[in-house]
């Protein structure tokens, strides 16, 4: 899967404190966030059944994710995330920083 990144995802910080930052992304289909790398743990919480397109600089992995459902990364992964629905999504994105 080719990733077709001139769409940016959308970023709202909700919280960003000594403790942890929190974002909504909003994603229209074919959104991406753009390479990046998380300097803190993190948690991600999907808000919208949907399919994540995960790029981590050599494959694209596609991951399914309910609504509700949640996973977890360690800092550190260099990666680029799009959605690969045919529908807009959101999740909640809780990076740790302590």
């Amino acid at each position: 899967m080719a990733f077709k990144c001139d769409i940016p995802a959308r970023p709202t910080t909700q919280l960003d404190d000594e403790v942890c930052r929190i974002t909504r992304w909003d994603f229209e289909p074919g959104a991406a966030t753009g390479w990046h790398e998380h300097g803190w743990p993190y948690f991600v919480t999907m808000l919208v059944e949907g399919v994540l397109a995960i790029h981590d600089g050599e494959k694209v992995t596609e991951v399914p994710l309910s609504a509700g459902q949640s996973y977890r990364r360690p800092a550190g992964i260099r990666h680029d995330v799009m959605n690969a629905s045919k529908h807009p999504i959101a999740f909640i994105e809780i990076e740790l920083k302590n």
